[in-house]
């Protein structure tokens, strides 16, 4: 089924002593492009987080929003042990005291308080990772709704390239019957005697070269080939992109040949319905 490269989705999970965001937006693009936004400390899982992003959403312009708000006491501060025990060793060999006095005077020496985090608490990146996949799940639900409206539309304008197809297909035999009349009239306007044989096959040459029965055939089976890939498991807007440009290359032949007003007519109605699903097809993941 198809799914629009359009989306959003976002998920929030409490912690204790902090509340984790996650958002995700997404707009058309010919490839992936991923933008990503999340404090310093957490710059360290950036590569991982892009690939699960990536492996999940494929294409499109993907912005990807992480915020970590902090709720509770929490203090960034936490007490380095190795310092602090290289600190009691040393205050041993020139002073005398138990454990806790050496401790209290460690304490108050340079360097015996961190007061900046080095890396993720492994818990808090779980967090991160579970409201990760929320918001991937609420942004490709919001894509296949999107691509279900995509879907309904294209659906609409096939059935009108069938039907102006089968006009086209009504008008060929009269079109054809115009032609000929029309170049009679042109050589008996010229007042000459011609070879009536000769004619004959030079007019049936001219009519082979307007001939669009290819044309028709190979149209009616691009129609159908978008509609069957369009019923496919997998969404695949580039090569839905490849059959309607077959289509139009058909539709602009039979223009060409047409050589009659009707027909032409008829053939305009098409390439606007063709060019409108090539709108949409830019959406399409």
């Amino acid at each position: 089924m198809i799914q629009s490269m359009t989306g959003f989705g976002k998920h929030i999970v409490q912690l204790p002593t902090k509340k984790i965001t996650v958002e995700l937006k997404s707009l058309n693009s010919k490839s992936l492009d991923l933008n990503a936004r999340m404090p310093p400390l957490y710059r360290e899982k950036e590569l991982e987080l892009r690939k699960i992003i990536a492996s999940a959403l494929l294409r499109g312009k993907v912005d990807f929003n992480l915020y970590v708000e902090i709720t509770g006491d929490e203090t960034t501060s936490q007490i380095n042990e190795a310092v602090v025990k290289h600190y009691m060793r040393q205050l041993r060999t020139i002073a005398d005291g138990d454990d806790l006095r050496l401790m209290e005077m460690a304490l108050k020496l340079p360097d015996t308080l961190k007061t900046d985090k080095d890396e993720v608490d492994p818990e808090e990146y779980k967090a991160i990772l579970d409201a990760l996949e929320h918001a991937l799940n609420a942004i490709q639900d919001f894509r296949s709704e999107e691509g279900g409206i995509l879907e309904k539309d294209f659906s609409s304008r096939l059935k009108n390239l069938h039907s102006l197809l089968d006009q086209v297909s009504a008008l060929d035999e009269e079109r054809l019957q115009a032609v000929r009349e029309r170049l009679e009239k042109s050589v008996a306007d010229i007042k000459m005697e011609v070879d009536a044989n000769r004619f004959e096959q030079e007019l049936i040459y001219y009519l082979e070269k307007l001939d669009i029965t290819e044309e028709k055939v190979r149209l009616e089976n691009h129609l159908n080939y978008f509609r069957e890939t369009m019923a496919s498991p997998e969404s695949n807007g580039k090569k839905l992109g490849f059959i309607s440009q077959e289509i139009g290359r058909e539709i602009n032949t039979i223009g060409s040949k047409a050589n009659y007003a009707p027909m032409q007519q008829v053939v305009v109605q098409m390439k606007d319905e063709l060019e409108k699903i090539k709108e949409q097809m830019l959406n399409v993941l």
